[in-house]
């Protein structure tokens, strides 16, 4: 699972590709000695489940609504614990990901981090949100400009082929409408080369 690091107030906050982001690392903010603690207090409270479940059903055709209602009924009953993974193997959860071993943790969707960044301060939440949106806007000006250099380059390739097709292969006795299918009929194999 590759991943980048937020650096926030202090916490290295893992985000994978999928931009799904460290409620272990996030919990750390709260308890650096036991985050696992910290989720599996969050996962006890009706609401979380309750918007658990809600993002289930929006984002997992395969969510299991019966045991769902199961969560529900018993949560906020004393003797309730959940933890990700009996939340993720009963009710077939897409929306978190455990991860065992190093770099091992709780990971989960964007729409859930934030909401567990709630919990854990408002003010974190919103520092999160705002260094997330950083990081977005850096991939995208990164993208952009990646395709402005292949763009460029695919450019400035035309222009070799096409000066080079004119001055090296079209014979200067021919009419013009020779010259338009010699023209393209060696464009035509020069684009396949470089195809291959």
């Amino acid at each position: 699972m590759p991943k980048k690091i937020l650096n926030l107030k202090g916490s290295n906050i893992q985000i994978t590709t999928k931009d799904f982001i460290s409620l272990t690392d996030i919990a750390k903010y709260q308890n650096k000695d036991h985050p696992a603690d910290i989720i599996k207090n969050w996962l006890r409270n009706r609401s979380t489940i309750e918007f658990l479940g809600l993002w289930e059903q929006i984002n997992n055709s395969d969510f299991k609504l019966v045991e769902f209602d199961q969560f529900i009924y018993q949560s906020g009953s004393n003797s309730f614990t959940l933890s990700p993974t009996k939340w993720l193997k009963t009710v077939n959860a897409k929306g978190l990901i455990t991860k065992s071993g190093r770099s091992g943790g709780t990971y989960a969707h964007k729409d859930i981090a934030f909401e567990f960044a709630s919990w854990i301060s408002p003010e974190f939440k919103l520092y999160l949100i705002k260094e997330f949106e950083r990081l977005k806007a850096e991939e995208n000006q990164k993208l952009s400009l990646d395709w402005n250099l292949t763009r460029s380059l695919a450019k400035i390739n035309y222009k070799i082929h096409t000066d080079s097709i004119k001055e090296n292969l079209i014979p200067n006795k021919l009419s013009k409408k020779q010259i338009v299918f010699v023209y393209s009929s060696e464009a035509d194999i020069l684009n396949m080369a470089f195809l291959i």
